[in-house]
């Protein structure tokens, strides 16, 4: 009998050494499922630069956008924006005339404080902008995007690298168009309406071409031009925006200047003195 009990331990003890084994490796083989051939994993997809460029994040903490900034968040929309006119040309340079409306656009890059304070600025005043983004600088600011956006802005396509498209061939000019697109497709799920070329103020043919080729049905040009990139002062560009602006005015300026954002507030406040009121490029043009 004692012979029989110690076999029967024996052979539970056994049992129960096997029945571990196999539990641990169905967990292994669970945990190592998504590295599979045919799952995609993250690094296996396209990144944006920044994030390729840094493959172990976890070496240097803070120094990139996280997963909550780089990708739009659930729940989030682009905010839609009103049908255009049917006789929206190809190319806008002014607006109709026959409401008391301008737009004001800017070109979409710099130091992120400066364009969340003209963001603000605006915003404060009940004015929507049309933000023309840069490409590389969605890669390097994502969250740049949904705090356009949410501030009830309009957001559009000024090419990846901001080089003279003019003078590039006709598929550099298109990936270059294309490229910013993607970009905003992924931060906010739209590409946006409007593209405007980039070191140019109206788009030739060739460019023209492209846009339409990656989905783009209008070009978004400008009428006024206060060369504000310049960095006059903010008292020379607000006199050079008032002494031309009208009704269906399109404004062009940038976001990375602080002079541009000094000097917002007294655009607006002469824009109210003229009986004039900013709206984004598709509500002038709707």
């Amino acid at each position: 009998m004692t012979l029989d009990r110690r076999s029967v331990l024996r052979s539970a003890a056994r049992l129960a050494a096997f029945t571990a084994t196999v539990g641990l490796t169905a967990t292994c083989s669970a945990a190592t499922d998504g590295d599979r051939p045919g799952d995609a994993s993250v690094a296996a997809r396209s990144q944006p630069s920044h994030l390729a460029e840094n493959p172990n994040p976890s070496t240097n903490p803070g120094s990139g956008p996280s997963p909550e900034e780089s990708e739009p968040s659930a729940g989030q929309s682009t905010p839609s924006q009103p049908p255009l006119a049917p006789d929206t040309p190809l190319e806008v340079v002014t607006g109709p005339q026959g409401r008391p409306q301008l737009a004001l656009t800017f070109h979409g890059q710099g130091d992120p404080a400066v364009a969340t304070a003209l963001l603000t600025a605006a915003e404060q005043r009940g004015a929507r902008l049309t933000v023309l983004v840069v490409g590389s600088w969605l890669d390097e600011q994502p969250q740049m995007a949904r705090r356009i956006l949410d501030g009830g802005h309009e957001l559009g396509n000024h090419t990846q690298n901001h080089l003279d498209i003019s003078a590039m061939r006709p598929d550099q000019a298109r990936e270059e168009i294309a490229q910013c697109a993607q970009r905003l497709e992924r931060l906010t799920g739209s590409m946006g309406r409007w593209f405007r070329p980039s070191a140019a103020q109206y788009a030739t043919q060739m460019v023209k071409d492209q846009a339409q080729q990656v989905g783009y049905q209008h070009i978004l040009s400008f009428d006024i031009d206060p060369l504000d990139y310049t960095d006059p002062g903010a008292d020379t560009i607000a006199r050079r925006v008032l002494k031309s602006a009208a009704a269906g005015s399109v404004v062009a300026l940038h976001m990375g200047h602080q002079g541009t954002v000094t000097a917002l507030p007294a655009i607006l406040d002469g824009l109210d003195a003229k009986g004039l009121h900013a709206v984004t490029a598709s509500e002038l043009c709707s």
